[in-house]
């Protein structure tokens, strides 16, 4: 039997051809997926993700239990999804709204409304517990046991880093991670526009259940590399939490970048920068 083209399936999960297919460069920094503005004989356009890969297409599948599962302002429109040889994921064309940065206090606050209305949405069935990936979340045990790839980067000397390294390990350890709330895991402003007053979140494939703080923590590196506050001014008093977010980085960013990927290690670099003096700050200890 002959593979059907993108083209053909589009079709046929839409009711309607296509006339024109761009093709997007991604703002993450993962290249398994090809993504594509579609312009249909109807005049609508639609956002088509189209897993390159065995990795991308399990997690094109995950995102479609979430798209088909959750309902929130915080979700683009979704249009269905194709799963035969071909994985397809089609929602809205969201090229029309307004991508951070800039920041301003009216867009942060708009995002975390859209977080709050996440954590009190019912996750669907099915997806992972982020207090499972504990030990791969959390970090600092993988740096205790090997310290070299974060001490080569130049972010601190060995003598803080042995000093401050019991310090974080107890936080770290003493962070809650477990819950029932709905969290995306990989809040950024490539993953995140604003349609109309409403933040609205894409890229679903990490998502899992658990302490929704995690979600907000775990953005504000980014969002103060962005030009935003700083972290302890939108999350204050979150030490414990913002040490797992500084050893999530810090037991990354001095490896080798992971196929795919070819820049994620630098900008894991530049959020441990913000992170590692936020948890150190919080926790009463002195900064790198």
């Amino acid at each position: 039997m002959r593979k059907s083209s993108p083209a053909a399936e589009l079709e046929r999960l839409l009711g309607v051809a296509a006339v024109s297919w761009e093709r997007v460069e991604s703002g993450g920094y993962g290249r398994v997926s090809a993504h594509w503005r579609v312009q249909l004989e109807d005049g609508r356009s639609v956002f088509v993700k189209q897993a390159l890969s065995e990795d991308a297409k399990t997690w094109l599948r995950k995102e479609r239990r979430v798209y088909e599962g959750v309902v929130g302002s915080f979700m683009p429109t979704y249009f269905g999804a194709h799963d035969n040889g071909e994985v397809l994921l089609v929602i809205e064309d969201l090229s029309g709204a307004e991508w951070p940065p800039p920041w301003s206090p009216e867009r942060i606050d708009a995002v975390l409304t859209a977080l709050a209305e996440l954590r009190a949405t019912t996750p669907p069935a099915g997806l992972e517990r982020l207090e499972d990936a504990r030990e791969s979340v959390v970090g600092w045990p993988a740096v205790r046991d090997d310290p070299e790839p974060l001490l080569s980067t130049g972010i601190c000397t060995r003598e803080w880093f042995e000093q401050a390294l019991p310090v974080l390990l107890r936080a770290a350890a003493d962070a809650q991670l477990d819950g029932d709330e709905l969290l995306h895991l990989d809040v950024r402003s490539d993953n995140l526009c604003f349609n109309g007053r409403d933040a609205v979140l894409v890229d679903w494939n990490l998502a899992c259940t658990g302490n929704g703080q995690f979600d907000v923590a775990f953005w504000l590196p980014s969002l103060r590399l962005e030009g935003g506050p700083q972290p302890w001014e939108v999350l204050p008093e979150a030490g414990a939490l913002a040490a797992v977010v500084a050893g999530f980085f810090a037991a990354r960013c001095g490896l080798p970048p992971p196929s795919g990927a070819p820049t994620v290690r630098e900008f894991q670099l530049r959020q441990l920068e913000v992170a590692l003096p936020w948890a150190t700050r919080e926790l009463g200890h002195a900064p790198p």
